[in-house]
């Protein structure tokens, strides 16, 4: 019950914050809400006390006791939405598959899989040394395991 309430109020937060999406919302059996937001421009914190005060004002604590956390999708979080990769087109990525593990760079991202871009050392097809080759990778969003943004200096 108290779930499909927080629900639908943050599903009328969202709708009034374009930019902002719902990563995950989580209520453990004490009744603490945990919901992790992002943004397309990324999250400040009056994005989460948006949020917050989205919900906690349309809750009523004499109904049901509740604690409320929301937080934004931290940059070592991995990605979990297409939405989110789109948002990341242009950085580097770590990407983890089944058999593969690739680093590179977002090219695209689509509802149904991505595109990855890297530069990669090969023997010479013919005589001694290595050369510099491009490489790109199309995963489907099922393939991945896990992907995160690298974070570079």
């Amino acid at each position: 019950m108290l779930k499909d309430k927080v629900e639908k109020l943050a599903e009328q937060v969202f709708e009034e914050n374009k930019n902002l999406f719902l990563i995950s919302l989580d209520i453990n059996s004490a009744n603490h809400i945990k919901i992790v937001i992002d943004g397309d421009e990324g999250v400040s914190v009056n994005d989460c006390i948006t949020v917050s005060r989205g919900i906690e004002h349309n809750l009523d604590r004499e109904e049901e006791d509740f604690s409320l956390e929301v937080t934004s999708a931290g940059v070592s979080e991995p990605l979990s939405l297409p939405r989110q990769y789109r948002k990341n087109i242009g950085r580097k990525l770590k990407v983890k598959t089944e058999n593969d593990k690739f680093e590179g760079d977002l090219l695209a991202a689509d509802e149904k899989e991505i595109k990855l871009a890297w530069k990669a050392r090969e023997p010479k097809p013919v005589g001694k040394g290595k050369v510099t080759v491009d490489k790109e990778a199309t995963l489907s969003y099922d393939e991945i395991v896990e992907a995160k943004v690298k974070i570079t200096f």
